[in-house]
């Protein structure tokens, strides 16, 4: 069997849309060897098919020197016996390449700002475009974009059984090891009109983030203690987030890990897009709407790939209405709408 290893250490978004194109590199026959940092192993885990190697990111980019040579080492170790077809360092920053130094591969593959067959074209899905890269599609005519590649083997949600319709909510999140993205963020109070909206009908909304999404609550004290509001934000892993959407009706999101996490579930997804482009980064499957804030703008999307414009409005994302986006929930929530996507 051919043998592959792939560099991708995060972060959320990123790993899940490699996923769906390292699959179609599974689906030729190659066995699958992952390095990825701790925040995503948990996920990654999930597929059956691919062997994790964890390596410790933070330490690499943020640690000592005696801290960077260590977490170097512990993936050298265990590394350098393995001879793979395929070596691929899916970053166009070659530091990462660290990784695979000791590593022997039939052939070698990086990301690319100058040669196009290894760069990511703005616009374009990134999980093709990972693909195109992996795999050396040509870059014809493709009429089908990648969707999402569902983990084989999920925890069960750690919520029971919906009492009520459930819709999840993502307030925050937008951030990662480096930085944080607000300009990415749709209002949080804006959330709150929703959440509120939502229980006055009889809904139960779950508010879904990371550990470091914890600020956000304060937002949201008004609602605090209401029956049918139920607060996981850093109380799931990231599988149990995608178990989670599962059992929840809809899903409302800006563009954030969280965002790419529900793409994997079953669940239909409203997702909220401002500066950065959803044709790069939307889940592309069946039950996924997005509302683009800022039609019209000269600088929309101001995203390059690594930076924003020093922007201190956030307009485009300041323009999506909170009755736009209820509006749209209700048309998603329609059981006519369901059946017809049911029946296609």
């Amino acid at each position: 069997m051919k043998r592959a290893l792939i560099v991708k250490l995060g972060a959320i978004g990123d790993v899940i849309m490699t996923v769906a194109a390292v699959g179609q590199l599974h689906a030729q026959g190659y066995a699958i060897d992952w390095v990825c940092g701790p925040a995503v192993s948990g996920l990654l885990r999930c597929y059956s098919w691919i062997n994790v190697i964890e390596a410790d990111d933070r330490a690499v980019l943020k640690g000592s020197f005696p801290e960077r040579v260590r977490a170097v080492g512990a993936a050298w170790k265990q590394l350098s016996a393995t001879k793979y077809d395929l070596k691929a360092t899916l970053y166009y920053d070659a530091r990462w390449q660290i990784f695979t130094l000791p590593v022997r591969a039939t052939r070698s593959l990086t990301l690319s700002h100058t040669d196009r067959n290894r760069r990511l074209l703005p616009t374009r899905p990134h999980a093709d475009e990972f693909a195109r890269a992996l795999l050396g599609w040509k870059d014809t005519c493709r009429d089908v974009s990648l969707a999402p590649h569902r983990p084989d083997r999920l925890p069960p949600s750690p919520l029971p059984p919906p009492g009520a319709r459930r819709i999840a909510m993502v307030p925050a999140g937008a951030s990662n090891m480096v930085r944080q993205q607000t300009l990415r963020r749709w209002p949080a109070d804006r959330y709150v009109a929703i959440a509120r909206t939502l229980l006055e009908r009889g809904d139960e909304v779950v508010l879904l983030g990371g550990p470091g999404d914890a600020w956000v609550r304060e937002e949201f004290t008004e609602l605090a203690g209401h029956p049918r509001l139920i607060d996981l934000i850093g109380k799931t892993t990231l599988p149990e987030l995608v178990s989670t959407c599962d059992t929840c009706s809809l899903v409302l999101s800006h563009d954030t890990g969280p965002l790419h996490l529900a793409g994997l579930s079953v669940a239909p997804v409203l997702a909220l897009f401002g500066p950065t482009d959803p044709g790069s980064f939307l889940p592309r499957r069946s039950g996924v709407r997005v509302l683009w804030g800022g039609e019209g703008f000269a600088c929309r999307p101001c995203y390059d790939g690594q930076n924003f414009a020093p922007c201190e409005s956030n307009g485009c994302m300041q323009s999506i209405a909170t009755e736009t986006v209820l509006q749209v929930m209700d048309e998603m929530l329609s059981p006519g709408l369901v059946a017809i996507e049911a029946a296609q």
